[in-house]
Protein backbone atom coordinates (compact mmCIF):
# COMPACT_ATOMS: atom_id res chain seq x y z
CA UNK A 1 0.00 0.00 0.00
CA UNK A 2 2.86 2.42 1.16
CA UNK A 3 4.50 1.75 -2.12
CA UNK A 4 1.55 2.24 -4.27
CA UNK A 5 0.89 5.61 -2.81
CA UNK A 6 4.04 6.90 -3.10
CA UNK A 7 4.55 5.79 -6.90
CA UNK A 8 1.14 8.27 -7.06
CA UNK A 9 2.51 10.91 -5.27
CA UNK A 10 5.54 11.26 -7.43
CA UNK A 11 3.85 10.79 -10.48
CA UNK A 12 0.97 13.05 -10.32
CA UNK A 13 0.03 12.47 -14.78
CA UNK A 14 -0.45 8.64 -13.65
CA UNK A 15 -3.23 9.65 -11.03
CA UNK A 16 -3.90 12.41 -13.69
CA UNK A 17 -5.09 9.17 -15.88
CA UNK A 18 -6.93 6.94 -13.47
CA UNK A 19 -8.79 9.70 -12.71
CA UNK A 20 -9.84 10.92 -16.07
CA UNK A 21 -10.42 7.45 -17.52
CA UNK A 22 -12.07 6.41 -14.84
CA UNK A 23 -14.80 9.05 -14.65
CA UNK A 24 -15.48 8.72 -18.52
CA UNK A 25 -14.98 4.50 -18.44
CA UNK A 26 -16.78 2.55 -15.21
CA UNK A 27 -17.85 5.60 -13.81
CA UNK A 28 -20.41 5.51 -16.10
CA UNK A 29 -21.57 1.88 -15.88
CA UNK A 30 -22.05 2.18 -12.19
CA UNK A 31 -23.86 5.72 -12.66
CA UNK A 32 -26.78 4.39 -15.19
CA UNK A 33 -27.09 0.73 -13.38
CA UNK A 34 -28.96 2.49 -10.20
CA UNK A 35 -29.86 6.06 -11.90
CA UNK A 36 -33.27 5.36 -12.82
CA UNK A 37 -34.09 3.35 -9.76
CA UNK A 38 -35.25 7.07 -8.07
CA UNK A 39 -37.16 8.26 -10.82
CA UNK A 40 -38.66 4.84 -12.14
CA UNK A 41 -42.44 6.09 -11.24
CA UNK A 42 -41.73 9.40 -12.72
CA UNK A 43 -40.67 8.19 -16.22
CA UNK A 44 -43.50 5.50 -15.67
CA UNK A 45 -46.16 8.42 -15.88
CA UNK A 46 -44.07 9.95 -18.47
CA UNK A 47 -44.87 6.95 -20.52
CA UNK A 48 -48.78 6.57 -19.72
CA UNK A 49 -49.24 10.29 -20.43
CA UNK A 50 -46.89 10.08 -23.92
CA UNK A 51 -49.69 7.52 -25.02
CA UNK A 52 -52.50 9.53 -23.93
CA UNK A 53 -51.59 12.51 -25.60
CA UNK A 54 -50.36 11.23 -28.67
CA UNK A 55 -52.79 8.47 -29.27
CA UNK A 56 -55.62 8.87 -26.90
CA UNK A 57 -54.86 5.28 -25.19
CA UNK A 58 -54.69 4.54 -21.29
CA UNK A 59 -52.29 2.05 -20.42
CA UNK A 60 -52.72 -0.51 -18.38
CA UNK A 61 -50.17 -1.60 -15.20
CA UNK A 62 -49.16 -4.54 -17.42
CA UNK A 63 -48.52 -2.18 -20.64
CA UNK A 64 -46.74 0.33 -18.45
CA UNK A 65 -44.50 -2.48 -17.05
CA UNK A 66 -43.58 -4.17 -20.27
CA UNK A 67 -42.32 -0.61 -22.00
CA UNK A 68 -40.34 0.07 -18.68
CA UNK A 69 -38.80 -3.04 -18.64
CA UNK A 70 -37.42 -2.75 -22.26
CA UNK A 71 -36.20 0.72 -21.28
CA UNK A 72 -34.04 -1.36 -18.74
CA UNK A 73 -33.10 -3.97 -20.16
CA UNK A 74 -31.93 -2.10 -23.38
CA UNK A 75 -29.07 -0.66 -21.42
CA UNK A 76 -27.31 -4.51 -21.48
CA UNK A 77 -28.54 -4.93 -25.28
CA UNK A 78 -26.45 -1.04 -25.73
CA UNK A 79 -23.49 -2.93 -23.40
CA UNK A 80 -22.84 -6.46 -25.56
CA UNK A 81 -22.95 -4.21 -28.78
CA UNK A 82 -20.41 -1.53 -26.93
CA UNK A 83 -18.42 -4.79 -25.76
CA UNK A 84 -18.02 -5.78 -29.76
CA UNK A 85 -17.00 -2.50 -30.45
CA UNK A 86 -13.61 -2.49 -28.42
CA UNK A 87 -12.37 -4.82 -30.33
CA UNK A 88 -11.93 -3.15 -32.84
CA UNK A 89 -11.81 0.87 -32.19
CA UNK A 90 -8.97 0.47 -28.89
CA UNK A 91 -6.92 -1.38 -31.67
CA UNK A 92 -7.44 0.97 -34.51
CA UNK A 93 -7.78 4.34 -33.39
CA UNK A 94 -6.10 3.80 -29.58
CA UNK A 95 -6.73 3.62 -26.03
CA UNK A 96 -7.29 7.72 -25.37
CA UNK A 97 -9.02 8.14 -28.76
CA UNK A 98 -11.54 5.43 -28.30
CA UNK A 99 -12.46 6.71 -24.82
CA UNK A 100 -12.75 10.41 -26.12
CA UNK A 101 -15.46 8.81 -29.13
CA UNK A 102 -16.84 6.46 -26.21
CA UNK A 103 -17.43 10.65 -24.75
CA UNK A 104 -19.52 11.79 -27.47
CA UNK A 105 -21.80 8.90 -27.29
CA UNK A 106 -22.28 9.23 -23.48
CA UNK A 107 -22.96 13.12 -24.77
CA UNK A 108 -25.90 12.23 -27.45
CA UNK A 109 -27.32 9.96 -24.49
CA UNK A 110 -27.70 12.73 -22.71
CA UNK A 111 -28.94 15.07 -24.63
CA UNK A 112 -31.83 12.31 -25.72
CA UNK A 113 -32.60 11.78 -22.11
CA UNK A 114 -32.93 15.54 -20.98
CA UNK A 115 -35.53 16.45 -23.36
CA UNK A 116 -37.19 13.57 -23.35
CA UNK A 117 -39.38 15.06 -20.71
CA UNK A 118 -39.95 18.32 -22.88
CA UNK A 119 -40.89 16.36 -26.45
CA UNK A 120 -42.57 13.67 -23.82
CA UNK A 121 -41.09 11.07 -25.83
CA UNK A 122 -40.72 7.69 -24.13
CA UNK A 123 -39.08 6.46 -27.22
CA UNK A 124 -36.18 9.14 -26.97
CA UNK A 125 -35.46 7.45 -22.87
CA UNK A 126 -35.01 4.36 -24.78
CA UNK A 127 -32.41 5.31 -27.82
CA UNK A 128 -30.59 7.35 -24.57
CA UNK A 129 -30.38 4.13 -22.53
CA UNK A 130 -29.25 2.00 -25.58
CA UNK A 131 -26.26 5.16 -26.22
CA UNK A 132 -25.44 4.43 -22.61
CA UNK A 133 -25.33 0.79 -22.74
CA UNK A 134 -22.78 1.26 -25.72
CA UNK A 135 -20.87 3.90 -23.65
CA UNK A 136 -20.44 1.33 -21.02
CA UNK A 137 -19.58 -1.70 -22.81
CA UNK A 138 -17.02 0.41 -25.19
CA UNK A 139 -15.88 1.99 -21.78
CA UNK A 140 -15.05 -0.66 -19.73
CA UNK A 141 -12.72 -2.18 -21.88
CA UNK A 142 -11.05 1.45 -23.16
CA UNK A 143 -10.65 2.07 -19.51
CA UNK A 144 -9.10 -1.33 -18.29
CA UNK A 145 -6.45 -1.63 -21.41
CA UNK A 146 -5.48 2.24 -21.00
CA UNK A 147 -5.26 2.59 -17.56
CA UNK A 148 -3.48 -1.20 -16.75
CA UNK A 149 -1.20 -0.30 -20.17
CA UNK A 150 -0.25 3.21 -18.23
CA UNK A 151 1.08 1.97 -15.02
CA UNK A 152 4.45 0.30 -14.37
CA UNK A 153 4.29 -3.74 -14.51
CA UNK A 154 4.65 -4.35 -10.71
CA UNK A 155 1.45 -1.81 -10.57
CA UNK A 156 -0.65 -3.40 -12.83
CA UNK A 157 -3.22 -4.73 -10.15
CA UNK A 158 -4.10 -1.50 -8.76
CA UNK A 159 -4.45 0.00 -12.02
CA UNK A 160 -7.04 -2.89 -12.87
CA UNK A 161 -8.40 -2.86 -9.26
CA UNK A 162 -9.33 1.07 -10.09
CA UNK A 163 -11.65 -0.02 -12.73
CA UNK A 164 -13.92 -1.48 -10.07
CA UNK A 165 -13.55 1.65 -7.64
CA UNK A 166 -15.04 3.82 -10.15
CA UNK A 167 -17.94 1.62 -11.10
CA UNK A 168 -18.21 1.79 -7.42
CA UNK A 169 -18.10 5.49 -7.07
CA UNK A 170 -20.52 5.48 -10.00
CA UNK A 171 -23.27 3.65 -8.46
CA UNK A 172 -22.75 5.41 -5.16
CA UNK A 173 -23.19 9.25 -7.20
CA UNK A 174 -26.22 7.81 -9.12
CA UNK A 175 -27.90 6.91 -5.71
CA UNK A 176 -27.10 9.73 -4.01
CA UNK A 177 -27.96 12.55 -6.60
CA UNK A 178 -31.14 9.74 -7.11
CA UNK A 179 -32.47 11.49 -3.36
CA UNK A 180 -35.55 13.97 -4.36
CA UNK A 181 -33.81 16.52 -2.20
CA UNK A 182 -31.30 16.47 -5.35
CA UNK A 183 -31.69 15.39 -8.93
CA UNK A 184 -34.74 12.52 -8.02
CA UNK A 185 -37.59 15.40 -7.76
CA UNK A 186 -40.52 15.22 -10.99
CA UNK A 187 -38.56 18.36 -11.77
CA UNK A 188 -35.06 17.86 -11.62
CA UNK A 189 -35.28 13.98 -12.96
CA UNK A 190 -34.24 15.40 -16.24
CA UNK A 191 -30.66 16.39 -14.89
CA UNK A 192 -30.59 13.40 -13.23
CA UNK A 193 -30.66 10.72 -16.11
CA UNK A 194 -28.66 13.71 -17.80
CA UNK A 195 -25.54 13.45 -15.92
CA UNK A 196 -23.76 11.17 -17.75
CA UNK A 197 -23.36 13.71 -20.08
CA UNK A 198 -21.69 16.39 -18.16
CA UNK A 199 -18.89 13.47 -16.83
CA UNK A 200 -18.49 13.03 -21.02
CA UNK A 201 -17.67 16.36 -21.42
CA UNK A 202 -15.75 16.55 -18.47
CA UNK A 203 -13.75 13.98 -19.73
CA UNK A 204 -13.33 15.31 -23.41
CA UNK A 205 -12.16 18.41 -22.01
CA UNK A 206 -9.05 16.67 -20.19
CA UNK A 207 -8.10 13.53 -21.66
CA UNK A 208 -6.41 15.39 -24.81
CA UNK A 209 -3.81 16.19 -22.26
CA UNK A 210 -3.18 12.89 -21.11
CA UNK A 211 -0.33 10.33 -22.85
CA UNK A 212 -0.98 7.94 -24.86
CA UNK A 213 -0.35 4.16 -23.78
CA UNK A 214 2.98 3.61 -24.05
CA UNK A 215 2.52 -0.20 -24.65
CA UNK A 216 0.09 0.63 -27.53
CA UNK A 217 2.88 3.04 -29.26
CA UNK A 218 5.57 0.73 -28.90
CA UNK A 219 3.75 -2.81 -29.54
CA UNK A 220 0.84 -1.31 -32.18
CA UNK A 221 2.56 1.67 -33.88
CA UNK A 222 6.05 0.55 -33.33
CA UNK A 223 6.86 4.01 -32.02
CA UNK A 224 9.73 4.14 -29.74
CA UNK A 225 10.65 6.92 -28.73
CA UNK A 226 6.93 7.96 -28.57
CA UNK A 227 6.52 5.27 -25.74
CA UNK A 228 9.51 6.46 -24.00
CA UNK A 229 8.32 9.81 -23.77
CA UNK A 230 4.99 8.57 -23.18
CA UNK A 231 6.52 6.54 -19.92
CA UNK A 232 8.60 9.26 -18.98
CA UNK A 233 5.32 11.67 -18.80
CA UNK A 234 3.15 8.79 -16.56
CA UNK A 235 6.12 7.80 -14.43
CA UNK A 236 8.89 10.68 -14.07
CA UNK A 237 11.78 9.91 -12.39
CA UNK A 238 10.64 5.99 -12.13
CA UNK A 239 13.58 3.64 -14.07
CA UNK A 240 11.58 2.58 -16.55
CA UNK A 241 14.45 0.42 -18.54
CA UNK A 242 12.50 -2.94 -17.50
CA UNK A 243 9.36 -2.21 -19.01
CA UNK A 244 11.12 -0.93 -22.05
CA UNK A 245 12.86 -3.97 -22.51
CA UNK A 246 10.29 -6.67 -21.81
CA UNK A 247 7.98 -4.72 -24.34
CA UNK A 248 10.59 -4.96 -26.63
CA UNK A 249 10.79 -8.73 -25.92
CA UNK A 250 7.01 -9.06 -26.51
CA UNK A 251 7.65 -7.06 -29.67
CA UNK A 252 10.11 -9.59 -31.00
CA UNK A 253 7.99 -12.59 -30.15
CA UNK A 254 4.28 -10.88 -31.98
CA UNK A 255 6.67 -9.55 -35.29
CA UNK A 256 5.01 -9.93 -38.58
CA UNK A 257 1.95 -11.05 -36.47
CA UNK A 258 -1.56 -9.02 -37.07
CA UNK A 259 -4.17 -8.43 -34.60
CA UNK A 260 -6.63 -11.53 -33.92
CA UNK A 261 -10.35 -11.45 -33.46
CA UNK A 262 -12.87 -12.97 -31.04
CA UNK A 263 -13.14 -16.11 -33.76
CA UNK A 264 -9.29 -16.49 -33.86
CA UNK A 265 -9.34 -16.32 -30.07
CA UNK A 266 -11.87 -18.91 -29.36
CA UNK A 267 -10.36 -21.25 -32.22
CA UNK A 268 -6.58 -21.12 -30.86
CA UNK A 269 -6.04 -23.54 -28.99
CA UNK A 270 -2.91 -22.45 -27.34
CA UNK A 271 -3.95 -19.75 -25.63
CA UNK A 272 -7.13 -22.65 -24.69
CA UNK A 273 -7.18 -22.11 -20.74
CA UNK A 274 -6.63 -18.43 -20.79
CA UNK A 275 -9.48 -18.27 -22.45
CA UNK A 276 -11.19 -21.07 -20.25
CA UNK A 277 -10.11 -18.57 -17.04
CA UNK A 278 -11.72 -15.17 -18.49
CA UNK A 279 -15.01 -17.33 -19.38
CA UNK A 280 -15.54 -18.74 -16.16
CA UNK A 281 -14.50 -15.81 -13.48
CA UNK A 282 -16.13 -13.33 -15.80
CA UNK A 283 -19.53 -15.21 -15.83
CA UNK A 284 -19.01 -15.72 -12.22
CA UNK A 285 -19.33 -12.39 -11.85
CA UNK A 286 -22.65 -12.46 -12.17
CA UNK A 287 -23.99 -16.04 -11.66
CA UNK A 288 -22.28 -15.16 -7.80
CA UNK A 289 -25.13 -13.31 -7.01
CA UNK A 290 -24.34 -10.03 -6.19
CA UNK A 291 -27.43 -8.67 -7.88
CA UNK A 292 -29.61 -10.81 -6.58
CA UNK A 293 -28.22 -10.03 -2.68
CA UNK A 294 -28.96 -6.40 -3.68
CA UNK A 295 -32.19 -7.28 -5.00
CA UNK A 296 -32.97 -9.33 -1.30
CA UNK A 297 -31.59 -6.42 0.62
CA UNK A 298 -34.70 -4.69 0.18
CA UNK A 299 -37.09 -7.30 2.04
CA UNK A 300 -34.21 -7.31 4.72
CA UNK A 301 -34.36 -3.61 5.48
CA UNK A 302 -38.54 -4.08 5.51
CA UNK A 303 -37.97 -6.74 7.96
CA UNK A 304 -36.37 -4.40 9.71
CA UNK A 305 -38.99 -2.16 10.11
CA UNK A 306 -37.71 0.74 7.83
CA UNK A 307 -40.24 3.08 5.94
CA UNK A 308 -39.25 3.09 1.91
CA UNK A 309 -38.10 6.45 2.87
CA UNK A 310 -35.43 5.21 5.68
CA UNK A 311 -34.57 2.51 2.92
CA UNK A 312 -32.67 4.59 0.57
CA UNK A 313 -30.33 5.43 3.16
CA UNK A 314 -29.35 1.67 3.73
CA UNK A 315 -29.23 1.55 0.04
CA UNK A 316 -26.49 4.17 -0.20
CA UNK A 317 -24.78 2.45 2.84
CA UNK A 318 -24.10 -0.76 0.48
CA UNK A 319 -22.44 1.72 -1.84
CA UNK A 320 -20.55 3.25 0.45
CA UNK A 321 -19.01 -0.47 1.74
CA UNK A 322 -18.23 -0.84 -2.03
CA UNK A 323 -16.42 2.08 -2.36
CA UNK A 324 -14.52 1.88 0.72
CA UNK A 325 -13.67 -2.34 -0.05
CA UNK A 326 -12.92 -0.80 -3.63
CA UNK A 327 -10.38 1.37 -2.30
CA UNK A 328 -8.92 -1.26 0.12
CA UNK A 329 -8.27 -3.33 -2.80
CA UNK A 330 -6.59 -1.20 -4.93
CA UNK A 331 -4.27 -0.59 -1.94
CA UNK A 332 -3.85 -4.16 -0.95
CA UNK A 333 -3.56 -5.79 -4.62
CA UNK A 334 -0.06 -5.83 -5.54
CA UNK A 335 0.73 -7.46 -1.85
CA UNK A 336 -2.04 -9.97 -1.71
CA UNK A 337 -1.79 -11.25 -5.73
CA UNK A 338 -4.80 -11.79 -7.66
CA UNK A 339 -5.23 -15.72 -7.15
CA UNK A 340 -5.72 -15.14 -3.47
CA UNK A 341 -8.12 -12.66 -3.93
CA UNK A 342 -10.38 -14.23 -6.30
CA UNK A 343 -9.98 -18.07 -4.60
CA UNK A 344 -10.36 -16.65 -1.55
CA UNK A 345 -13.12 -14.47 -2.58
CA UNK A 346 -15.04 -16.53 -3.90
CA UNK A 347 -15.17 -19.60 -1.43
CA UNK A 348 -15.85 -16.81 1.14
CA UNK A 349 -18.70 -15.50 -1.13
CA UNK A 350 -20.10 -19.02 -1.01
CA UNK A 351 -19.57 -19.01 2.94
CA UNK A 352 -21.23 -16.14 3.48
CA UNK A 353 -24.40 -16.33 1.05
CA UNK A 354 -24.59 -20.19 2.76
CA UNK A 355 -25.00 -17.82 6.10
CA UNK A 356 -27.66 -15.71 4.72
CA UNK A 357 -29.91 -18.53 3.01
CA UNK A 358 -30.17 -19.79 6.60
CA UNK A 359 -30.78 -16.66 8.16
CA UNK A 360 -32.89 -15.58 5.48
CA UNK A 361 -35.09 -18.92 6.15
CA UNK A 362 -35.26 -17.92 9.51
CA UNK A 363 -36.58 -14.48 9.16
CA UNK A 364 -39.21 -14.43 11.10
CA UNK A 365 -37.97 -16.51 14.03
CA UNK A 366 -36.74 -13.69 16.14
CA UNK A 367 -36.48 -9.87 16.48
CA UNK A 368 -32.59 -10.26 16.03
CA UNK A 369 -32.51 -12.61 13.14
CA UNK A 370 -33.05 -9.91 10.33
CA UNK A 371 -30.15 -8.01 11.46
CA UNK A 372 -27.75 -11.19 10.95
CA UNK A 373 -28.78 -11.00 7.50
CA UNK A 374 -27.92 -7.25 6.97
CA UNK A 375 -24.63 -8.36 8.48
CA UNK A 376 -24.10 -11.19 5.97
CA UNK A 377 -25.36 -8.70 3.43
CA UNK A 378 -22.88 -6.21 3.74
CA UNK A 379 -20.09 -9.24 4.82
CA UNK A 380 -20.85 -10.39 1.07
CA UNK A 381 -20.91 -7.15 -0.51
CA UNK A 382 -17.22 -6.03 0.82
CA UNK A 383 -15.91 -9.84 -0.02
CA UNK A 384 -16.88 -9.23 -3.92
CA UNK A 385 -15.48 -5.61 -4.27
CA UNK A 386 -12.13 -7.00 -2.40
CA UNK A 387 -11.89 -10.23 -4.32
CA UNK A 388 -13.65 -10.92 -7.93
CA UNK A 389 -15.49 -7.22 -8.13
CA UNK A 390 -12.23 -5.23 -8.10
CA UNK A 391 -9.20 -8.46 -9.24
CA UNK A 392 -10.91 -9.91 -12.55
CA UNK A 393 -10.71 -6.38 -14.65
CA UNK A 394 -6.94 -6.90 -14.70
CA UNK A 395 -7.27 -10.27 -15.86
CA UNK A 396 -7.64 -10.23 -19.62
CA UNK A 397 -4.62 -7.52 -19.82
CA UNK A 398 -2.21 -9.88 -18.11
CA UNK A 399 -2.84 -13.18 -19.33
CA UNK A 400 -3.33 -12.38 -23.30
CA UNK A 401 -0.43 -10.50 -24.97
CA UNK A 402 -0.68 -7.91 -26.90
CA UNK A 403 -2.95 -8.71 -30.40
CA UNK A 404 -5.07 -10.96 -28.09
CA UNK A 405 -5.80 -8.46 -25.56
CA UNK A 406 -8.78 -6.70 -27.47
CA UNK A 407 -10.89 -10.11 -28.13
CA UNK A 408 -10.00 -10.99 -24.83
CA UNK A 409 -12.00 -8.19 -23.44
CA UNK A 410 -14.29 -8.34 -26.49
CA UNK A 411 -15.44 -11.70 -25.03
CA UNK A 412 -14.99 -11.40 -21.30
CA UNK A 413 -17.34 -8.24 -20.90
CA UNK A 414 -19.96 -9.67 -23.52
CA UNK A 415 -19.97 -12.85 -21.38
CA UNK A 416 -20.76 -10.34 -18.01
CA UNK A 417 -23.25 -8.35 -20.24
CA UNK A 418 -25.31 -11.06 -21.17
CA UNK A 419 -25.05 -12.66 -17.70
CA UNK A 420 -26.33 -9.72 -16.24
CA UNK A 421 -29.65 -9.39 -18.79
CA UNK A 422 -30.10 -13.57 -18.36
CA UNK A 423 -30.31 -12.74 -14.16
CA UNK A 424 -32.59 -10.01 -14.89
CA UNK A 425 -35.12 -12.18 -16.80
CA UNK A 426 -34.41 -15.42 -14.48
CA UNK A 427 -33.96 -14.24 -11.17
CA UNK A 428 -36.99 -12.83 -10.28
CA UNK A 429 -39.05 -15.78 -11.65
CA UNK A 430 -36.21 -18.14 -9.36
CA UNK A 431 -37.11 -15.84 -6.43
CA UNK A 432 -41.00 -16.85 -6.83
CA UNK A 433 -40.36 -20.35 -6.91
CA UNK A 434 -37.57 -20.96 -4.75
CA UNK A 435 -37.67 -18.16 -2.27
CA UNK A 436 -34.48 -17.89 -0.11
CA UNK A 437 -33.30 -21.33 -1.36
CA UNK A 438 -32.46 -19.09 -5.19
CA UNK A 439 -29.14 -18.78 -3.32
CA UNK A 440 -27.84 -22.36 -3.45
CA UNK A 441 -26.99 -21.71 -7.45
CA UNK A 442 -24.99 -19.02 -6.63
CA UNK A 443 -23.37 -20.57 -3.69
CA UNK A 444 -22.27 -23.44 -6.14
CA UNK A 445 -21.24 -20.99 -8.70
CA UNK A 446 -18.85 -19.17 -6.55
CA UNK A 447 -17.42 -22.95 -5.15
CA UNK A 448 -16.46 -24.27 -8.76
CA UNK A 449 -15.38 -20.34 -10.08
CA UNK A 450 -12.78 -20.59 -6.51
CA UNK A 451 -11.99 -24.06 -7.02
CA UNK A 452 -11.29 -23.20 -10.44
CA UNK A 453 -9.07 -20.26 -10.12
CA UNK A 454 -7.05 -22.37 -7.59
CA UNK A 455 -6.28 -25.45 -9.83
CA UNK A 456 -6.36 -23.76 -13.44
CA UNK A 457 -5.17 -20.52 -12.94
CA UNK A 458 -1.46 -19.37 -12.30
CA UNK A 459 -0.54 -15.96 -10.27
CA UNK A 460 -0.23 -13.19 -12.32
CA UNK A 461 1.56 -10.21 -10.11
CA UNK A 462 4.92 -8.93 -10.86
CA UNK A 463 5.24 -11.53 -14.11
CA UNK A 464 5.54 -10.31 -17.73
CA UNK A 465 3.30 -12.34 -20.13
CA UNK A 466 5.99 -14.53 -21.43
CA UNK A 467 6.38 -15.95 -17.56
CA UNK A 468 2.48 -16.26 -17.39
CA UNK A 469 1.89 -18.14 -20.52
CA UNK A 470 4.76 -20.60 -19.57
CA UNK A 471 3.07 -21.10 -15.93
CA UNK A 472 -0.20 -21.94 -17.84
CA UNK A 473 1.61 -24.64 -20.06
CA UNK A 474 2.95 -26.12 -17.29
CA UNK A 475 0.19 -26.05 -15.27
CA UNK A 476 -1.47 -27.97 -17.89
CA UNK A 477 0.94 -29.79 -19.72
CA UNK A 478 0.78 -28.03 -22.88
CA UNK A 479 4.33 -28.86 -24.06
CA UNK A 480 4.62 -28.97 -27.64
CA UNK A 481 1.50 -26.89 -28.48
CA UNK A 482 2.35 -23.47 -30.44
CA UNK A 483 -0.22 -21.25 -31.92
CA UNK A 484 -0.42 -18.07 -32.82
CA UNK A 485 -1.44 -16.82 -29.12
CA UNK A 486 1.28 -18.82 -27.01
CA UNK A 487 4.19 -17.01 -26.50
CA UNK A 488 7.26 -20.14 -26.58
CA UNK A 489 10.87 -19.61 -26.04
CA UNK A 490 12.47 -20.91 -29.15
CA UNK A 491 15.35 -23.10 -27.91
CA UNK A 492 18.07 -21.61 -30.13
CA UNK A 493 17.53 -18.29 -27.95
CA UNK A 494 16.97 -16.95 -24.58
CA UNK A 495 15.13 -14.82 -22.98
CA UNK A 496 15.54 -12.57 -19.86
CA UNK A 497 12.68 -12.33 -17.89
CA UNK A 498 12.67 -9.29 -15.22
CA UNK A 499 10.94 -8.76 -12.14
CA UNK A 500 10.70 -5.25 -10.01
Amino acid sequence: MTQALAFLVRSPVTFAVMLIAGIGGTFQYGYNVVVLNAPSSIIKELVNKTCQKRYGIFLEPEGVTMIWSFIVSIFSLGGIIGSFLSGRLPVIYGRKKALMFNSFVAVAGAVLMFFSKTAMSWEMIIFGRLLYGINAGLGFTCHAMYVTECVPKRLRGMGGASVAFFIAIGRFFGQLLGFSELLGSEERWPWLVAFSGVVGVLQLLTLPFMPESPQYLLLDLGDRKGSEKAMKQLWGKHNYAMEMEEMLQQKANIQGVSHKGPVELLCDKSVRWQLLSIIVIYSSLQLCGINAVYLYSFDVFRALGMQPSQQRYATLGTSICEVMASTICTMVIENAGRKVLLTGGYLAMGVTLSFLTITLHMQDYDSWVPYCSMVFIFMYIIIFCCGPGATAAVLPAEIFNQYYKAPAFTISCSLSWFGLFVIGMVFPHAVEHLGEYCFIIFIISCIFAGGFVWFHVPETKNRTIMEISEDFKRMHKMAGVKGAGQLVLDETWTVKATKL
